[in-house]
């Protein structure tokens, strides 16, 4: 899983790239939650709030180990990656745009396991650009988060899961003062809640310099199980 993690970030900005990770069935198995987070991104203007893009939803990878063979306790949480910060808005050029970590939380709907997860996170990095003469300057904040999608073929030839790319969103907003980005969790009712998660804050808001430039990218990564 922490390679499924690390190797999404290759993958979401490159349409068509793809990536295989082989696993072994001798301790669990990999499942997908569709509809595990979902991301709403917000800006603030001279004009107020304005919701950029509502409803960003992304799977979550799962390696499910039965507690009958591995039983960590109840509530058992470890943050692997990354693993000293539990927000799910990380800054900086090389930080994560993914979240893996292992949790126990008993009883689940789906079956008692401990379940050791990978999901999408947000990442965002500054720039300034100065203008030709060097008299003006534009700062530039761009935020990236993976939206993976389980596919429809899974043609479970051998043990392995395989990411691609398949495309790229890009949405611009200027004159931005703030930034503003909610998680919500759709399947909560099946146990996937804030609980399950253990991100710092639901709710992350980011002050911008006077007038900056926000690029939102969104790549989307098809997830599917078994040599394609």
């Amino acid at each position: 899983m922490l390679a499924a993690g690390l190797q999404i970030d290759d993958i979401a900005w490159t349409m068509g790239r793809t990536q295989t990770i082989r696993f072994s069935s001798k301790y669990g198995n990999v499942m997908f939650q569709s509809s595990a987070l979902s991301y709403s991104l917000e800006v603030n203007s001279s004009s107020g709030w304005e919701t950029v893009l509502p409803d960003v939803t992304t799977g979550m990878i799962m390696f499910n180990m039965p507690i009958s063979e591995y039983n960590l306790g109840n509530n058992y949480f470890d943050r692997i990656y990354p693993s000293l910060d539990g927000s799910f808005l990380q800054q900086g050029p090389s930080a994560s745009v993914s979240h893996v970590f292992a949790v126990e939380k008993l009883p689940m709907p789906d079956g008692n396991f401990t379940r050791v997860a990978a999901v999408s996170s947000i990442r965002y990095s500054d720039s300034t650009i100065v203008g030709p003469q060097q008299s003006t300057s534009t700062v530039y904040y761009k935020f990236y988060l993976p939206a993976l999608e389980q596919s429809s073929e899974n043609p479970q030839r051998s043990q392995s899961i395989t990411m691609t790319g398949s495309e790229i969103t890009k949405v611009i907003r200027r004159d931005v003062n703030q930034v503003r980005i909610t998680v919500a969790f759709p399947s909560g009712s099946s146990g996937f809640d804030s609980s399950f998660f253990r991100f710092d804050n639901v709710q992350e808001t980011v002050a911008l310099p006077a007038g900056a430039v926000v690029e939102f990218y969104i790549g989307k990564v098809i997830v599917s199980f078994g040599q394609v």
